[in-house]
């Protein structure tokens, strides 16, 4: 088995991700943002006899030097760090070049340096903007709807031009929305359900038309896995998708049906994303990631959600629910 690092190992999926590695035999380093308080986010979360398998290292993406002295001695690198939140990145654009361009091009050029095996470097399904056709394959346009997706499109074009003018060993994974435990409330589904459990009668979120193609974190994971372990993956780049979609109303109501019947959707302005910005339909292609990998999705929205609102049922405590999160 590799060794392995994941960069935003302390984040939702990363998190995931190091425990899916851990359970496949691999030895793996976990690259967490330094602070003073010494947190290792999620990580902190995992039992101890998890937790003491893991190697993890403390730095930030942003830094040549970090990054490349975390990868020494690593054949595949999974590179999740990012800041993905939309509505911040509105107001805090540089940071989403520093952290998502910048960062990326480090992991890129350490990559080169240190000749390592594999680099998946990872996108996201906002790239592609308001769905121009559906299924959405990797072949549709890019649209920079927000700075958070225009900065993941110029991640996306650096970690290809390694590929191509160094031919560098790159993939580039493309997750649609992914969801499960240990999500934040800057996401949709977090935000309906805290909200529920919490009793609210009147459940606050933006625009309620979008659709979105939702993917449970444990398969997202495994999708990542699936891909590195092919080579047929090198140089492509492949979306994760259930290719099913669903819209925020109809998934806020299951919820609704699932939690507190009672209670109804309301629209608060503060949440809705510029009308230009907004990102309508989401529904991803699957068939690229069938045809080179052995990846299947296990888990049906409704199971993937039972398996949700009962980890947020047990640590509601975690979330600062009269608080809209960016």
């Amino acid at each position: 088995m590799a060794s392995v690092l994941v960069t935003g190992a302390d984040g939702f999926i990363g998190s995931h991700l190091v425990e899916a590695l851990l359970l496949e035999g691999h030895k793996v380093k976990a690259f967490v943002y330094y602070n003073s308080f010494n947190s290792w986010g999620w990580l902190d979360t995992l039992p101890k006899e998890i937790l003491k398998e893991i190697e993890v290292f403390t730095g930030d993406i942003r830094d040549p030097n970090g990054v490349k002295a975390s990868m020494k001695g690593i054949e595949e690198v999974y590179h999740l760090a990012a800041l993905i939140a939309i509505p911040f990145s509105y107001h805090s654009p540089d940071s989403y070049v520093d952290t998502n361009i910048k960062g990326t091009l480090n992991v890129l050029q350490a990559a080169r340096d240190l000749n390592t095996k594999r680099v998946l470097v990872t996108s996201t399904s906002e790239v592609y903007g308001t769905a121009q056709y559906v299924p959405i394959d990797e072949r549709h346009p890019f649209q920079g709807q927000s700075p958070y997706s225009a900065t993941k499109i110029g991640a996306d074009r650096i970690a290809e031009s390694f590929y191509r003018s160094f031919d560098m060993p790159i993939t580039i994974v493309r997750p649609f929305n992914t969801y499960g435990p240990r999500q934040s409330a800057r996401a949709v589904i977090p935000t309906i359900i805290t909200q529920l459990l919490a009793g609210k009668k009147e459940i606050k979120l933006g625009s309620i038309t979008p659709t979105r193609d939702f993917n449970y974190v444990k398969d997202t994971v495994q999708g990542f896995i699936e891909i590195a372990k092919s080579n047929n993956t090198i140089g492509e780049e492949i979306n994760i998708a259930t290719q099913r979609e669903i819209s925020i109303g109809e998934l806020a109501q299951e919820l609704i049906d699932q939690i507190n019947p009672n209670a109804k959707i309301v629209c608060e302005e503060q949440r809705l994303r510029p009308e230009k910005s907004e990102v309508n339909r989401l529904l991803g292609s699957n068939e690229k990631i069938k045809q080179l990998t052995n990846w299947e999705p296990k888990y049906t929205l409704q199971t993937g959600l039972a398996e949700t609102i009962e980890w947020i049922r047990n640590n509601l405590d975690k979330y600062k629910i009269d608080i809209y999160n960016i």
